[in-house]
């Protein structure tokens, strides 16, 4: 089951991080160009040499930031914070230097507020707003003046760098918020899918504490139908017609036993020990096999690719029983032949069981494996313990109606090593 810890959130710390260097570099770099460009463009005399001081040691300490993000280390919100008020500061001194409050582009003040109240917990949040009005405040009566002289001229340089101001604001604040919204899905669905697996193990576990003691009440009865079943095979003067019917019977009362004495195992859960790497060919023949026990009047074709030769897989008894499941769901399905194809391909192993059925309900293509269903078509509870027990082994299930017609079952594992290298 996927759980949910403090380095989940210090992934999406870093994760943020790395957001918010790229909007550093974004407004260096456009703070670069304005400082370099004033003087000649808008005819306004800026402080050059210290503003560009600022702007080089925030690009150094937006590389070192950069480098700490791409590490593995766990991000703590308190480092972020940090980051946030250097450039808070940073941003106040340069709109020190380049006419205070008055600066149209003191409206960038609010970014790292915007990427503090989407990231750092409440607290934090609010140190970083009260930090970004205390500057401004501050600037509104300690700056160095823009020396411009006609006061028509500055309003309209002011309007068009409210209007400038405004519109790279709005892009950098929507591309994080469109990216931590995403962020945000992806954590609820991961969150979703972690709460139905765990209600998924907790009924299969409810079912495997059922099958334990079906498997202790059945042992009784079945005892009896064998002894019952003898007698009647010794009747002389038996048709031959019946004594072969009672010999299927008999088989078919040792593969009960065989299954019932298996039961009370397999319903505990998977344990690493349990686990046996196998030539996944001479396997699935072998699971094939003992099912036409079980199903005598079943017919089968197995074909194994070539890519699937002398490859292994790490089996174990549930698996199994996932394969046997999804077989009677076939031969539910149809009384024709069943196609088996065993493939291996790109690291992954598939068994793909094909029937000529009706497909597959459009009901079971949405809820199997995630709930009980109503037994049509042989999809009901059997199909939830086979999704359990591949998944337990790494792997999934995949259903579907091929265009051709019927119901295909594609069971997914991961390969081992090929036997032999």
């Amino acid at each position: 089951m996927e759980h949910f810890t403090p380095a989940d959130d210090g992934a999406n710390l870093r994760l943020n991080q790395r957001r918010a260097v790229i909007l550093r570099w974004w407004l260096l770099a456009a703070v670069a160009v304005a400082v370099s460009s004033a003087p000649s463009f808008l005819d306004v005399a800026l402080p050059q040499l210290p503003m560009f001081g600022v702007v080089a040691l925030m690009a150094g300490f937006n590389a070192l930031v950069q480098w700490r993000a791409r590490s593995e280390e766990p991000v703590g919100a308190g480092e972020l914070f940090g980051q946030l008020c250097v450039d808070l500061v940073a941003m106040a001194i340069l709109l020190y230097l380049s006419g205070g409050a008055a600066n149209p582009l003191i409206s960038f003040l609010l970014v790292p507020v915007a990427v503090a109240a989407l990231s750092l917990p409440g607290a934090q949040t609010a140190i970083i707003a009260f930090l970004a009005v205390a500057l401004y405040s501050l600037l509104m009566w300690q700056f160095l003046p823009l020396p411009i002289a006609d006061a028509g001229r500055a309003a309209r340089l002011h309007l068009a760098g409210m209007w400038l101001t405004f519109v790279v604001s709005a892009a950098m604040i929507a591309w994080f918020v469109a990216r931590m919204t995403a962020s945000i899905r992806e954590r609820d669905s991961r969150l979703a899918a972690a709460r139905e697996q765990a209600l998924r193990a907790q009924r299969v576990g409810a079912l495997g504490a059922m099958a334990a003691g079906a498997a202790h009440e059945l042992g009784t009865p079945l005892a009896t139908m064998a002894v019952v079943v003898g007698e009647l095979e010794r009747e002389p003067g038996l048709d031959p017609a019946a004594r072969e019917d009672l010999a299927l019977v008999q088989r078919q009362i040792a593969v009960c036993k065989e299954i019932i004495s298996s039961l009370a195992a397999r319903a505990g859960s998977l344990r690493p020990e349990q686990l046996q790497a196998q030539d996944a060919a001479a396997w699935l023949q072998g699971v094939r096999a003992r099912w036409h026990t079980m199903r005598p009047r079943a017919t089968s074709r197995l074909n194994i690719e070539d890519g699937a030769v002398a490859s292994s897989i790490a089996t174990e008894a549930t698996l199994e029983q996932a394969v046997v499941n999804l077989l009677n769901n076939a031969a539910d399905a149809a009384e024709t032949e069943i196609n088996i194809k065993l493939q291996a391909e790109a690291g992954k192993l598939r068994i793909v069981i094909e029937d000529r059925g009706s497909g597959f309900p459009a009901e079971v293509l949405r809820q199997a494996g995630r709930a009980p269903l109503p037994a049509k078509r042989g999809a009901g509870i059997g199909l939830l313990l086979a999704f359990s027990a591949v998944e337990r082994l790494g792997g999934r299930i995949v259903l579907d109606n091929p265009a051709a017609g019927g119901g295909r079952a594609t069971i997914e594992l991961p390969l081992l090593p090929r036997i032999g290298t």
